[in-house]
């Protein structure tokens, strides 16, 4: 079948799915079908920030609340503009630069400038 994967154990393409799972008919490993399709779903995962609107990495955006940062009396104020975000994955969806350091912030918590 064109849509089952190769084993990830021996690499043979003699595989089949069986209820949850995909089995290798040579080897007999079995490993499950929803570890591929949460890989796609992260992949093609879409950011928004407060507002709604989409985010991509590049965008400069604003803080929309003060933001005390976990361990440190560093606060991040409120209007604060940081250019050049990076996306990544995660509950903390956004990855930037600042004056005060480097850090992950919720896009909740921002809004597209």
């Amino acid at each position: 079948m064109p849509n089952t994967p190769a084993c990830p154990h021996c690499a043979q393409e003699n595989t089949y799915p069986d209820g949850d799972n995909f089995v290798c008919a040579d080897c007999g490993h079995e490993w499950p079908m929803v570890e591929s399709a949460a890989a796609d779903d992260d992949t093609n995962a879409v950011v928004r920030d407060s507002t709604g609107k989409v985010l991509a990495d590049g965008d400069a955006v604003v803080l929309i609340k003060d933001l005390k940062v976990k361990g440190s009396s560093i606060t991040l104020k409120m209007g604060t503009k940081v250019k050049s975000i990076r996306l990544v994955g995660g509950d903390h969806e956004v990855d930037c630069k600042m004056d005060a350091g480097s850090f992950m912030l919720k896009a909740c918590y921002l809004r597209k400038a």
